[in-house]
């Protein structure tokens, strides 16, 4: 564990706590640790790296989960520095544009079947976690397909009104929330859910429930999350009509069954009991559809087992996790580089715990960096990791390899 880190994370808990008049003994009871866990945080002893602690506290303090971890930080990759350097240029063109606004620019000469393909596109570049090139690529693209939309009437509108929430989910909601951008996440969901509301389809709502999930979780809410991830589900299950639809609930389930992991206010065995309950019809939603790329997300019987082994890191049980992940052949996912590399870092995550493991542990997260760098170098869960394995013994080129990956990360050393 860097020192330094931990100590600016404690600095940042013990300041939020006592700006809201909170003792140490109240916090810890609000977030279910001990009194002295807390204290060993506020000074630095101990670091924070579950998902599920830190939104405990941030939801205790009435904060969002990044005043504690420190995100958005600047990174030391380039490309993604430049994802953060082009966030401001994206920010102007999601509060510009709206259905009810037509932007101040003509239609762009060119088919429907052009933008579509700049729609897929951005995609892909999202789940390659190509984030520097999909951030200067977005406003663009997005001006031009609600400019198209403006101009368009009867199926020719419905057909852009589609491409535009194809366009907002996932590449520019995911890429914010994965940069730390939470409210710009919310602007980009919202500004969807305007195109999908044009649309009147119940599945497209349900597409846009779960993209809101994603942001609420983000933003430090999982109570929310769960409820609208629900409320998108129960929609949907009076819709299935096809499997597009089946592979979209399974989605949900996935999602409702990550928001529980952070849901403090549930007993732990409760929590656990419900997670495995929505991976298994996760599971038997995907031995039917195989494997999909339905919304331009990755649902099927890969990725309910990827999400087998974060959902266990995120309990806790990282045992568990560590053989979930046995069998798991993320490799599938071949246009998903950052699917792969999620499945790597919380094994990851995982394998740190687990004493005598720390070697492996190093090498999981170093084949993630691989696979998908930017993703891994945003990662706060991963930076996380990474400060707690410098404290831990390792062989020394496990420890070369991690002071590398340290620095590489923005992790003084």
């Amino acid at each position: 564990m860097n020192e330094e880190q931990a100590r600016r994370i404690g600095e940042r808990l013990r300041s939020a706590r006592r700006q809201r008049g909170i003792s140490l003994r109240n916090l810890a009871g609000l977030a279910g640790v001990s009194v002295g866990y807390l204290s060993m945080v506020e000074n630095g002893q101990r670091l924070l790296d579950r998902s599920s602690l830190i939104t405990s506290f941030a939801e205790a303090l009435q904060i969002a989960p990044s005043e504690l971890t420190g995100q958005p930080f600047a990174p030391v990759d380039p490309h993604t520095s430049a994802a953060h350097e082009a966030i401001p240029v994206l920010r102007l063109t999601l509060m510009g544009l709206t259905m009810a606004t037509p932007p101040d620019r003509r239609p762009p000469q060119v088919p429907a079947t052009v933008l579509a393909e700049r729609v897929a596109k951005v995609n892909r570049l999202y789940h390659a976690a190509e984030y520097g090139s999909l951030a200067i690529g977005l406003p663009t693209l997005l001006a031009d397909l609600h400019a198209a939309a403006e101009a368009a009437d009867g199926a020719a509108r419905r057909a852009l009104l589609k491409l535009l929430a194809d366009a907002y989910h996932p590449a520019c909601t995911m890429l914010l929330k994965n940069l730390g951008y939470n409210d710009l996440a919310f602007i980009a969901v919202t500004r969807a859910a305007e195109a999908i509301a044009e649309l009147d389809d119940p599945v497209y709502s349900a597409l846009s429930g779960f993209f809101h999930t994603h942001v609420l979780m983000a933003a430090g809410s999982p109570t929310q999350a769960l409820a609208q991830a629900t409320a998108a589900a129960n929609t949907l299950e009076a819709h299935l009509t096809s499997p597009d639809a089946h592979a979209l609930l399974g989605e949900l389930h996935l999602i409702s069954a990550t928001s529980l992991t952070q849901d403090r206010q549930r007993p732990g065995n409760t929590r656990a009991e419900d997670v495995r309950g929505h991976l298994a019809e996760a599971a038997k939603l995907a031995s039917r559809t195989g494997e999909t790329r339905a919304w331009h997300l990755n649902f099927g019987p890969t990725n309910v087992g990827i999400h087998k082994v974060s959902l266990n890191t995120d309990l806790g049980l990282h045992g568990v996790a560590v053989t979930a992940g046995t069998g798991v052949h993320p490799e599938t996912l071949a246009e998903a580089p950052g699917r792969q590399a999620a499945f790597h870092a919380d094994l990851g995550r995982s394998l740190a715990h687990l004493r005598g493991r720390e070697a492996q542990a190093v090498a999981a997260l170093l084949t993630a960096e691989e696979i998908a760098p930017q993703r891994i170098h945003a990662n706060a869960l991963v930076r996380n990791t990474v400060e707690f394995l410098t404290d831990r013994q390792l062989p020394a080129h496990a420890a070369r390899d991690l002071r590398g990956l340290a620095h590489r990360i923005g992790i003084p050393l």
